[in-house]
C-alpha cells in the first residue's frame, strides 16, 4: 500500500506545541501539551485552514502591537483565561510574557515570546489562493490612494502662492530645504551615462523575451532626453542598417498596465507593468542612481538598496534599549507625488524623472487613471526615488544624531525614539503615510527588513510560503528542505522530523549534509533515521567521490533573433558582468577587449520563471 504522502496541518501544530513546550521552554506537562493540542483541532475543524493562516497571524499581530508598548493585548476571538485578560489558548506560554491585565511584564519571557510568535505567525504567508473579492478591494484601494495624492498636489501647488497660511508656509520652508539637501548630493549623478537594460518582469506592450529587443514605437518624450538612436541601437552601423525603422516606426506613449500578481491567502499584490521602451531607460537610469547613491559619502551612510544588514542590525539594537525605533510607510510607492518630485530633485534629474514615467495605468476593469504620483510599484524608479525623498525629508529635519542614526531601506526606516513623532509629522506633510500598526515606537519590540526583534534578541519566526504537494516539485523540494532546517536549528527538532519523514515519503531519499558548507543543492541539516542513504560512486577523472543527488535546474527557452538585435542583447546585459574580472569595462583597454576573450552568456538562452525542475546529478 501506497504511503500517505501528504502534511497534514495540526500534526505539525501539534508537534511544534510539543517542541515548545519541552525542547524550547523545558516545561514537562504532558496533560496541558493535550489539551492545547485539543484546542488546536477543534478551532481547525471549525474553521479550517484560515485558522492557521488568519485567525493566529491576528492574534499574533496583537502580540506585536503589546509588546511594542500599543497597550494591552487584544484577545479578540479568543477565550480569556479565569480572571486574566490574555487568552487561554497557549494560556502557559502568554502568563510568562503578560501580567494579568494583559500588559507587558517588566521582565517577560524572550524564549516564551519566541515560541509564541513561532506558533501564531507559521502559515502567516501560505501561499493558497485568494478569494477573489479582494481583488476589487486592492483595485478601490489603489483608485483611492491616487485620489489622495491628487488632494495632495492640489494642496502642495498652494505653498508658493500669494498669501499662504502658516502651515503651507512652514511646508514651502521645509521644501526649499530639502531641495537643495538632494541637489547638493546629486548635483553631480550623470544621468546621460546609463546602461539601458530590460527587467525580468512583465512589461505592459505585452512583449517577450527575445521581442523585447525590437521596439516597436517611438516615445516622444523619451526620445527628447535620451536619443533613440543612442539608447536603443547597438552601434551606429546599427542605425544605418535601420533607417527605415525612422520613417516607419509610429510615434505613441503607451501607458502602464496594471496587474494584480498572487500572493498569498491574506489577497493580491498590484503591480503596475512599464511600457516597453519605457522600462528599458527606468532600468538603466535606475541602477546608475542606485550605485551613485550608495558610493555617496553622506547618502551612502544612510541609504541601502542593496543590503539590509544595517537596518537588521539596527532593528536589533534598537530592541535591547528602545534607543532606535522603526518606522513603516503605508502604500509608499503610490503616494509620492510627481509635484513633489520635480519640486525637490535637481532640475535635469526631474526632467529625465518626468519623461521616463508613464502618464497613466490601464487597471484590470479597462479604465484608464491618470497618474498624478511619481510612478507606482512596477516602475524601476519607484525605489530609489522613493528612498531618496524619504532619506532628505528626516536628514534636514533632524540634528547630528538623527543624521547618524538615520537608516533607509525603501520603505523601511529607522530613526533615534525622540526623534519618531516628528519624523511622522514630517513624513506626512509631503504626502507620504506611515503605518502605525507596524511601526515600533514604544516598548522593546522592533520590525526590520525581515529581522523581528526583542529586547536584543532575534524573534524572527519559521513562516511557511511554498504549499505542500505530495507530488515532486522542485520549488516545494527545495523550500520544504529549507523549514525542516530553519526549525530544526530553532530547536523544534519534532516538527523538523515529522516534515522530514514526509519529504521522504515524496522522495524517498535525501542528502544529509552536517556541516555549514554550501554543497549547491538542498541537503538536511539533520539526520533521520529512516532516510536511505543516496547512492555513491568514485569518479576517476574528477579523482573524488560522488553523490546522486536531485538538483533545482533552471529551464530555459531558446529563441533566435536577428544579428543586430542579438548585439544589443550582449552589449546591456553583459555591461555589469567583464569577462576580465572588472567591475567596470572602463578599466579594460577597449570595451572590444573584453568581447573578445569570450563570455558564458547566449544571447538566444532566457530563463523562464517558475519552471525549474528537479533533475537527478552525480555532485
Amino acid at each position: 500500500m501506497e504511503p500517505n504522502k501528504s502534511l497534514d496541518n495540526v500534526s505539525v501544530i501539534a508537534n511544534l506545541v510539543a517542541d515548545v513546550f519541552t525542547f524550547a521552554l523545558g516545561i514537562e506537562s504532558p496533560r496541558a501539551r493535550r489539551l492545547t493540542i485539543q484546542k488546536i483541532e477543534k478551532r481547525y475543524a471549525r474553521e479550517g485552514i484560515s485558522f492557521l493562516t488568519k485567525t493566529l497571524p491576528r492574534l499574533g499581530k496583537a502580540f506585536d502591537k503589546a509588546l511594542a508598548g500599543e497597550g494591552p493585548i487584544d484577545c479578540t476571538g479568543f477565550r480569556k483565561k479565569a480572571n486574566a485578560q490574555i487568552p487561554k489558548l497557549f494560556g502557559e506560554l502568554f502568563e510568562r510574557v503578560f501580567s494579568s491585565d494583559g500588559t507587558v511584564l517588566p521582565l517577560p519571557c524572550v524564549k516564551s515570546i519566541t515560541s509564541l510568535r513561532q506558533l501564531l505567525f507559521l502559515y502567516y504567508k501560505y501561499e493558497l489562493p485568494y478569494n477573489e473579492t479582494l481583488e476589487d478591494k486592492i483595485i478601490l484601494q489603489f483608485k483611492k490612494t491616487e485620489e489622495d495624492v491628487v488632494q495632495f498636489s492640489n494642496r502642495y501647488s498652494t505653498i508658493s502662492g500669494s498669501s499662504p497660511s502658516k502651515e503651507e508656509e512652514r511646508l514651502a520652508k521645509r521644501a526649499e530645504e530639502v531641495r537643495k539637501c538632494l541637489n547638493n548630493h546629486l548635483w553631480d549623478f550623470d544621468w546621460r551615462n546609463v546602461m539601458p537594460r530590460h527587467g525580468p518582469g512583465a512589461v505592459s506592450t505585452k512583449e517577450k523575451r527575445s521581442r523585447k529587443y525590437s521596439f516597436t514605437r517611438i516615445n516622444p518624450r523619451i526620445s527628447s532626453v535620451y536619443n533613440w538612436d543612442e539608447f536603443y541601437f547597438a552601434s551606429l552601423t546599427h542605425v544605418c542598417d535601420s533607417v527605415s525603422y525612422f520613417k516607419d516606426t509610429p510615434l505613441e506613449d503607451a501607458p502602464a498596465r496594471v496587474v494584480l500578481v498572487p500572493k498569498d491567502s491574506r489577497g493580491p499584490r498590484l503591480i503596475s507593468c512599464e511600457p516597453l521602451e519605457i522600462q528599458w531607460i527606468q532600468q538603466g537610469v535606475a541602477r546608475a542612481l542606485v550605485k551613485h547613491i550608495e558610493s555617496n559619502p553622506v547618502m551612502g551612510r544612510n541609504v541601502r538598496f542593496t543590503d539590509q544588514e544595517p537596518n537588521r542590525r539596527a532593528a536589533l539594537n534598537g530592541s535591547r534599549d528602545g534607543q532606535l525605533v522603526t518606522l513603516d510607510l503605508k502604500e509608499a510607492s503610490d503616494r509620492v507625488a510627481l509635484q513633489v518630485v520635480e519640486h525637490v530633485f535637481p532640475l535635469e534629474l526631474a526632467q529625465v524623472l518626468r519623461n521616463t514615467r508613464s502618464l497613466a495605468t490601464i487597471l484590470p476593469t479597462g479604465e484608464v487613471l491618470p497618474l498624478t504620483k511619481f510612478a507606482p510599484m512596477g516602475s524601476a524608479l519607484c525605489f530609489p526615488i522613493m528612498a531618496s525623498l524619504i532619506w532628505a525629508i528626516l536628514y534636514t529635519a533632524g540634528d547630528a544624531q538623527v543624521r547618524k542614526d538615520l537608516l533607509v531601506y525603501g520603505d523601511d526606516v529607522i530613526v533615534p525614539r525622540a526623534f519618531a513623532q516628528a519624523a511622522i509629522e514630517e513624513l506626512e506633510s509631503f504626502g507620504l503615510l506611515v503605518n502605525r500598526d507596524k511601526s515600533c515606537i514604544n516598548g522593546l519590540f522592533r520590525e526590520s527588513c525581515g529581522m523581528d526583534a526583542y529586547f536584543g534578541a532575534d524573534v524572527t519566526p519559521v513562516r511557511f510560503r511554498t504549499v505542500w504537494s505530495s507530488s515532486p516539485a522542485a520549488s516545494h523540494y527545495a523550500s520544504w528542505i529549507s523549514y525542516a532546517n530553519s526549525l530544526h536549528a530553532r530547536g523544534y527538532h519534532r516538527t523538523a522530523d515529522y516534515i522530514g519523514e514526509c519529504l521522504l515519503k515524496v522522495y524517498s531519499s535525501i542528502p544529509v549534509r552536517l556541516d555549514q558548507e554550501d554543497p549547491g543543492y538542498p541537503v538536511l541539516r539533520f539526520d533521520l533515521v529512516s532516510n536511505v542513504e543516496t547512492k555513491h560512486r568514485f569518479n576517476p577523472t574528477l579523482q573524488k567521490r560522488e553523490r546522486l543527488v536531485r538538483v533545482v535546474q533552471t529551464q530555459h527557452v531558446y529563441e533566435d533573433m536577428e544579428g543586430w538585435l542579438k548585439l544589443l542583447r550582449y552589449f546591456t546585459e553583459n555591461s555589469r558582468a567583464c569577462p576580465n574580472g572588472n567591475v567596470d569595462c572602463s578599466r579594460c583597454k577597449t570595451h572590444f577587449d573584453c568581447l573578445s576573450r569570450g563570455s558564458k552568456s547566449d544571447t538566444s538562452q532566457y530563463t523562464e520563471r517558475d519552471r525549474s525542475k528537479l533533475r537527478l546529478r552525480w555532485r
